[in-house]
């Protein structure tokens, strides 16, 4: 795999060998000519699944998702200037989602460099502060292969250690950028070079850290107490299933209801947890039971739960909190009286431990089953189209194992109401990070590659990445994309800013005058659009096994927005009142 064609490609290839040794897989390369080195040696390695893609913006998403269903960094590679300045929204996401990412610049050589000449800009620390590390290695050179090899083992291990996220490296490469055989008397001291050269003694490379091997102890503060939840935020965990087990047994430890977020693999495997929680953003907006329900002590798994509900009623409130995620980032946006420990619900000492369920954690679950049947019998008789029963269809039609990947903005606060719990073992996938719209189907089609997936997404969000359509043709496995399109942007709709128009409707729902069938023409996608419930259901199960498709249902911003806010308050009005002589 080591080409001595010359020195920019040896250089290239020792570069994506050792990658390889280190467990790299997968690689999304964007055209250009100074990255030429790199782009050959990834595209020629046969261990290396090697994607090319024209958009450096969609190229960068579409990595972040694979990263995202790997857990393991994907190498991301792009030409020199500004080709290189369109990876930092990904990026900035790879980083406040904590998903490992490689990513490398080609750059010219430091003669090119300050004097005007073509297709350079300064790309030194050009991504600021969001990478974990950051370095620009040195000029291709014989004496400095072993530099390399060790830099690049560093790298890898900055993408997930202390915490996951991006790595940039910068490639400056000088002529050739082609693989031509080097003159005399460099072709000479490659041939030497090549000749010495013991790959198997040159790639024996350090194994990677792995996990504590001793559980953890559960904190003696935890145990005894009557009025503890757990609150279960969004999460992709490796396996979710273990995840999934783990939580239930903490929560049958501490005798504690588990309030489970929709981005959480937790309400897909809900035969296993018994004390399971969905609907609390329903159940608080009673200001009664919201104070009867008031918890003295919360033990929350990953970030906070997206419900602005929720977030005020511990804001209101102000328990004690302890934070599990490893890692050493802080996770409190509600700066309560909090403990951050750096580990996994997985590292807890749980087995054999079991507590009885206290009456307030019966009041919880009790609140949970009227709930959860108000809003069954709610949204089964809701006939006109109504983007909240889209989740609420999806989480109960969904092929078992489908990946469902939810955009930013009013789906995931869809989804957050309305995805009922199940045992579907679905598995979802979020750009959470940032909580931007930015990049949504190219991610999608990162985190579904290989498997028949579903993108739920409002218009807004699918319109700002439409390039993503341009990896159609090489996509393996199929995207389903329902597309919920109330013309424009729903969560403004649930803002204060929307009792103020003008400019409400131009500067902030910014509707938007597109023929989605016309769209999908263009980039070859196949297109329906839903008119009723039974429609969508048998859409979405069987799902089709290759292509894009996308399903568009057209709904009323305005008129969902109303619907939410009074008939969830009334449902919870009712909760209340099934609970009150409890």
């Amino acid at each position: 795999m080591i080409d001595t064609s010359n020195l920019q490609f040896l250089w290239a290839s020792v570069l994506v060998e050792t990658l390889v040794q280190l467990g790299l897989t997968e690689a999304v390369i964007c055209p250009g000519s100074r990255s030429a080195p790199l782009a050959f040696a990834f595209a020629r390695h046969g261990q290396i699944k090697a994607r090319s893609v024209l958009d450096e913006r969609s190229a960068a998403f579409l990595a972040l998702g694979l990263g995202q269903k790997s857990h393991q960094a994907v190498a991301l590679v792009c030409t020199s200037g500004t080709a290189a300045a369109n990876f930092l929204p990904a990026l900035i996401e790879a980083r406040e989602s904590q998903v490992p990412l490689l990513v490398l610049t080609a750059d010219r050589p430091a003669p090119l460099r300050h004097c005007n000449s073509g297709q350079t800009i300064d790309q030194q620390k050009l991504y600021g502060a969001y990478p974990n590390w950051y370095a620009e290695l040195a000029s291709p050179s014989l004496e400095d292969l072993a530099y390399l090899r060790q830099t690049l083992v560093y790298a890898w291990q900055r993408t997930q250690a202390p915490d996951p996220g991006p790595v940039h490296l910068n490639v400056p490469f000088g002529e050739p950028l082609a693989p031509l055989k080097a003159p005399e008397p460099l072709a000479t001291a490659l041939q030497v070079w090549g000749q010495r050269f013991d790959p198997e003694q040159f790639f024996s490379l350090p194994a990677a850290l792995g996990a504590p091997a001793t559980p953890v102890p559960l904190p003696q503060e935890w145990a005894g107490e009557a009025q503890g939840v757990i609150l279960a935020g969004p999460e992709s965990p490796a396996c979710p299933q273990a995840y999934a087990a783990a939580v239930a047994q903490l929560a049958l430890a501490l005798g504690w209801p588990v309030l489970a977020e929709g981005l959480s693999p937790l309400r897909n495997y809900a035969s296993l947890n018994p004390h399971l929680v969905s609907t609390y953003d329903l159940v608080l907006r009673d200001p009664q039971l919201a104070a009867r329900l008031t918890p003295r002590l919360v033990v929350r798994l990953g970030a906070m739960p997206t419900s602005k509900v929720l977030r005020d009623w511990l804001g209101r409130a102000h328990p004690h909190q302890w934070v599990l995620r490893p890692g050493h980032r802080n996770l409190d946006p509600l700066h309560s009286l909090t403990r951050h420990l750096s580990w996994g619900v997985e590292d807890l000492e749980l087995t054999g431990v079991s507590a009885p369920l206290s009456p307030y954690a019966a009041t919880w679950l009790a609140a949970e089953a009227a709930a959860g049947h108000l809003l069954d019998q709610t949204l089964t008789e809701l006939i006109w189209p109504f983007a909240g029963k889209a989740a609420w269809l999806l989480s109960q039609t969904l092929p078992v194992h489908t990946p469902v990947f939810i955009a930013n903005s009013n789906s995931i606060r869809e989804v957050e109401r309305f995805w009922r719990p199940n045992s579907r073992e679905l598995v979802p996938f979020f750009n959470r990070g940032a909580n931007g719209i930015d990049g949504i189907l190219s991610t999608a089609l990162g985190a579904t590659s290989g498997q028949a997936g579903i993108l739920l997404t409002g218009d807004l969000a699918l319109l700002h990445d439409t390039n993503g359509f341009l990896l159609r043709p090489t996509h393996q496995g199929h995207l389903t994309i329902v597309l919920i399109n109330n013309q424009g942007g729903g969560i403004f709709e649930t803002l204060p800013i929307a009792q103020f128009d003008p400019p409400f409707e131009e500067f902030f729902a910014t509707p938007q005058d597109l023929d989605f069938q016309r769209l999908c023409a263009t980039y070859q996608a196949e297109y329906e659009q839903i008119y009723t419930w039974d429609q969508l259901r048998r859409r979405l199960n069987p799902l089709p096994q290759a292509g894009i498709r996308v399903l568009e249902l057209k709904t009323d911003r305005r008129r969902d927005a109303q619907w939410s806010r009074e008939t969830l308050a009334s449902l919870a009005a009712q909760v209340a009142v099934a609970l009150s002589n409890l």
